[in-house]
């Protein structure tokens, strides 16, 4: 895999290291990017009061470290996460870490995703690789075991985002490819079983996808992870364990039962002083608003962090009772004592999520996209207030994988890559015109300078000759620089009909990078990779991505 040049200059504070031959993409150039994500990548002293400290900062590894050695960890939580690792066969190295876990000096670098249907899109790959890169240079500078976790977020109720995965066809269109659920709204993922319906569904897959020499090979081992009768989460745990467990990735089931009673003591604050985790959210998020930035979560001040099980997933509310689910009233000693007897019955939300896991997990870091940075830097007082130490919050890796021709295209016509992203014609113009004979487009140039120059004589000259004619001599200035523009497009659309290939260049360049718009680690699934290039995708991509934060890359395998 190598890293190719991008048309986007990196400044000279960039620190990525560059693989051989190649660039990354600043991402204060990427007009995706927020700016919360720039500052905190780039200028992170702008947001420091809302995190525990830089990932750039060695200080910040070693107060982590610190933290987190000097906390007694839960053996039950390693033996329970063993358990599910052996049950579904995981490969040696992942169980060889997961062992790792019953040390006392042993810690995590966390990452996590909902069980999206095959994987789901690159970013989860991306995720999970810079998770485990993170793990092993930290072990390296630390002399300490640093596991590599992958929580899925198991209980995540959002059934129609996870049961579709969207690849490109032979003519890289984005094809969604979808599996049929008939569960009830609000069923959790966790609670999901597989039947006949997802040989459908990779069949759908099958028929959209070029075949290539790894198609059967990826297949066979698809139908071996999804088959009927495995829960989804399952199945996703799998695939996981199928392309990562080999490098030591731990995969770990978020609705585990065993380990819910480790998580009561975290529930049980939340119930005792309910209301206040989404008060200290919503006060930073207030803070953040008053430095310019976006809240990414607001919560109302009478709702709970917890969800309640049943056959769906039931948010918790206060009232003046005590607590509300659905229209049910609780009073606030019912609901405790049912945490009590039952506390698999309870599911943290977004905002208690970050604290139960690393209550569970010696985390020093937590491998985050974009908007999980935003809304994790929220949760600062309510990891003090939960005395959870919070971990370091590190941006995953940024990619864009193309073909060899794509590249060869942006850089021989010196075509900026983030302009490729605009679904208009405004972008291939640009360039079509850079391609028109000199003289064709100086003449035209040159013509509309004159126009402008004369008639703006002619504008301060006519009315002392005859003030109604002023607004003649507009119209007319206004309908010749019209007909120049129309020449200019016309000239332009010649210029598009006599090189077709430059278009098919550039239409092919955009379908690979922003299918449908949309940056294509976010809409395009890494099974898409995975059938073109092979499982060796993924040792190409632990060898040679970089992890540094700021920076997108383009790559070619």
């Amino acid at each position: 895999m190598n890293v190719c040049d991008s048309t986007v200059t990196v400044p000279s504070d960039a620190s990525s290291p560059a693989p051989p031959g190649g660039i990354s993409i600043d991402y204060r150039q990427l007009p995706w990017t927020s700016r919360f994500l720039r500052d905190y990548c780039h200028s992170f002293e702008r947001l420091e009061q809302f995190f525990r400290g830089s990932p750039q900062a060695s200080g910040s590894w070693t107060a982590a470290f610190a933290e987190r050695h000097a906390l007694q960890p839960d053996a039950a939580v390693a033996k329970a996460v063993l358990h599910q690792l052996e049950t579904r066969s995981a490969p040696v190295a992942a169980i060889a870490n997961a062992e790792l876990l019953c040390e006392n000096r042993t810690v995590t670098v966390v990452t996590g995703q909902q069980a999206a249907l095959f994987g789901g899109p690159l970013f989860t790959l991306l995720k999970a690789i810079t998770a485990i890169k993170l793990a092993r240079r930290l072990s390296d500078e630390h002399n300490t075991a640093v596991v590599p976790l992958f929580w899925i977020d198991a209980e995540d109720h959002d059934l129609d985002e996870i049961s579709t995965c969207q690849v490109l066809d032979a003519n890289l269109a984005p094809v969604p490819v979808k599996l049929s659920l008939t569960e009830l709204s609000g069923t959790t993922a966790a609670s999901v079983e597989l039947d006949e319906s997802v040989a459908i569904a990779i069949a759908q897959l099958k028929n959209t996808l070029t075949p290539t020499a790894f198609t059967e090979a990826m297949l066979t081992a698809l139908q071996t992870a999804y088959a009927p009768g495995v829960r989804l989460v399952d199945a996703f745990a799998r695939w996981l364990d199928r392309l990562l467990g080999p490098h030591g990735l731990v995969v770990y089931d978020a609705s585990e039962p065993a380990t819910k009673p480790l998580a009561r003591s975290v529930f049980a604050r939340e119930l005792s002083k309910p209301g206040e985790t989404a008060r200290l959210a919503a006060a930073a998020g207030a803070a953040l608003e008053t430095k310019g930035y976006h809240a990414q979560v607001m919560p109302p001040e009478n709702v709970v962090a917890l969800f309640r099980l049943d056959k769906t997933r039931l948010p918790i509310r206060t009232d003046a009772a005590g607590f509300r689910i659905g229209e049910h009233a609780l009073p606030a000693d019912t609901l405790i004592a049912e945490l009590d007897g039952n506390p698999g019955s309870f599911s943290p939300n977004v905002l208690l999520r970050p604290i139960t896991q690393d209550q569970l997990f010696p985390t020093v870091a937590y491998v985050a996209g974009p908007n999980e940075i935003a809304y994790l830097g929220q949760l600062r007082e309510v990891y003090s207030a939960f005395n959870v130490p919070m971990p370091v919050i590190y941006p995953r890796a940024s990619a864009t994988v193309v073909d060899a021709a794509t590249v060869r295209f942006l850089t021989r016509y010196d075509v900026d890559f983030a302009r490729l992203q605009p679904m208009d014609d405004a972008a291939l113009n640009a360039l079509l015109s850079t391609q028109l004979p000199a003289e064709i487009d100086e003449a035209v140039t040159a013509a509309e300078k004159s126009v402008a120059q004369t008639l703006k004589v002619l504008e301060s000259a006519v009315p002392t000759v005859d003030p109604t004619l002023t607004g003649a001599v507009g119209s007319t200035r206004g309908r010749m620089e019209r007909d120049l523009r129309n020449l200019r497009g016309k000239i332009i659309q010649a210029a598009k009909r006599r090189d077709e290939t430059l278009r098919r260049q550039f239409t092919r360049a955009r379908a690979q990078s922003f299918p449908g718009g949309e940056p294509q680690e976010r809409s395009v699934g890494s099974i898409y990779f995975l059938n073109r290039y092979g499982f060796a995708f993924v040792d190409r991509l632990l060898e040679n991505l970089p992890i540094e934060p700021g920076q997108h890359w383009l790559l070619t395998v």
